[in-house]
């Protein structure tokens, strides 16, 4: 809990500091990778860091963090904290790494805030730093205490790897050797670490897309962006029988195991959290009444079209209603109700006591979420998944 003697002095200080952090988190970073140039290799994105996501999700997390520390002295904001570690622990951060990042982060903080940062100040945050990070702490130890092995990375070797729709491909993989492999749940990633071409290796997290809870198959599905780096080399370079370096599953954001109504609102590459769910419900011959949304800009762009189609049709409480910004050629082979332009959700009638999950572009999330909480739906029900740093921390859990 943050103490009441640096309440007041976080809650004083807590416009400035968030107003600065634009400049603090870049400064922390230039000292970071100046200090440990090996962080870069397998741990941090080069592209989120070369394009400012990564700056702009740290500084929203500690804004959101010490924001909800004086609104809640007593209480630490348990769902933003889960997500972070589930990302962290997909990519082994360790315990002794947030004392590496405390003492950058607040060589940062120092500099860009001399001119009006005191003793007391400092302390206070640093109050603010150490609880996030020990309760951040206790969460990833959690986690890393439910795998079924001990390590970071295991080995896994390219089995499949098929077109997915326009620009996108799915890659089956198998176990390389025989360390045990953790279960996943519909809706989990893992993380992949790809070595590029100049020989840095990086990192990116991929749902599973299809047979979470196999500890024999990892599937996931990717589009190809070719600003990237990762992304293209899995495209372009990996091959059937190269071996991946995987994490264990990870994530937050799982189907339910409830028996209530479920609604699946998705675009894009975003369809791979509910393309899983639906695997699984399909395998367990589920009876629960499911409404499936998504939206594409065509018909060939749907990278899970076969599979959740497929899903879709063996579930007898299921139904599909898909949007498409360009018609389609030949709307007879649409499954499930067509709709031209983008998603809404304003005409439609929502399950009473539904699980809403969303995911896709953070401004396509955005608006479904507003739109779901106007149709009546529970802000506890909409769950949602972010690809990458997370920008949306802030009043949305």
């Amino acid at each position: 809990m943050l103490s009441e003697k640096s309440r007041p002095t976080i809650e004083a200080t807590l416009p400035l500091v968030g107003a600065r952090l634009g400049a603090i988190t870049p400064n922390f970073y230039r000292r970071l990778f100046a200090a440990h140039p090996e962080l870069l290799d397998g741990l941090f994105s080069r592209a989120n860091q070369n394009n400012g996501e990564q700056q702009k999700a740290l500084a929203g997390s500690i804004a959101a963090f010490a924001g909800a520390l004086v609104a809640n002295p007593d209480l630490v904001p348990e769902a933003m904290l889960s997500r972070i570690a589930n990302k962290h622990t997909s990519l082994g951060i360790t315990a002794d790494q947030y004392q590496i990042v405390y003492t950058h982060l607040f060589a940062a903080i120092a500099e860009e805030l001399a001119d009006v940062i005191t003793a007391e100040i400092a302390e206070a945050w640093t109050e603010v730093y150490w609880l996030m990070a020990n309760a951040l702490i206790a969460i990833e130890q959690g986690l890393y205490a439910r795998q079924a092995n001990d390590k970071m990375w295991t080995p896994w070797t390219v089995v499949e790897k098929n077109p997915a729709g326009t620009g996108s491909m799915t890659f089956v993989l198998e176990p390389a050797d025989d360390t045990p492999a953790t279960a996943a749940l519909p809706g989990q990633f893992v993380t992949v670490k790809v070595a590029l071409s100049d020989g840095l290796r990086q990192c990116r997290q991929y749902t599973l897309s299809a047979d979470a809870e196999s500890t024999g198959r990892r599937v996931f599905t990717t589009k190809l962006d070719d600003g990237g780096e990762v992304s293209p080399a899995l495209h372009r370079s990996v091959a059937v029988g190269d071996v991946l370096e995987l994490s264990n599953p990870y994530g937050d954001v799982t189907l339910d195991d409830g028996d209530g109504p479920l609604v699946f609102a998705t675009a894009g590459i975003g369809c791979t959290p509910s393309a899983s769910a639906l695997r699984s419900l399909a395998g367990k011959d589920s009876d629960r009444e499911v409404m499936v949304l998504h939206a594409e800009k065509n018909l060939a762009a749907w990278a899970l079209r076969e599979q959740m189609s497929a899903d879709i049709r063996s579930l007898d409480g299921a139904s599909l209603r898909l949007w498409l910004e360009e018609p389609a050629l030949d709307p007879q082979e649409t499954p499930g109700s067509l709709h031209h332009g983008f998603m809404s959700l304003q005409d439609l009638q929502l399950p009473a006591g539904a699980s809403v999950y969303v995911c896709g572009p953070l401004p396509f999330m955005k608006k479904i979420r507003s739109e779901a909480l106007g149709a009546g739906i529970p802000a506890a029900n909409i769950h949602y998944e972010v690809f990458g740093p997370d920008l949306w921390l802030v009043g949305t859990n």
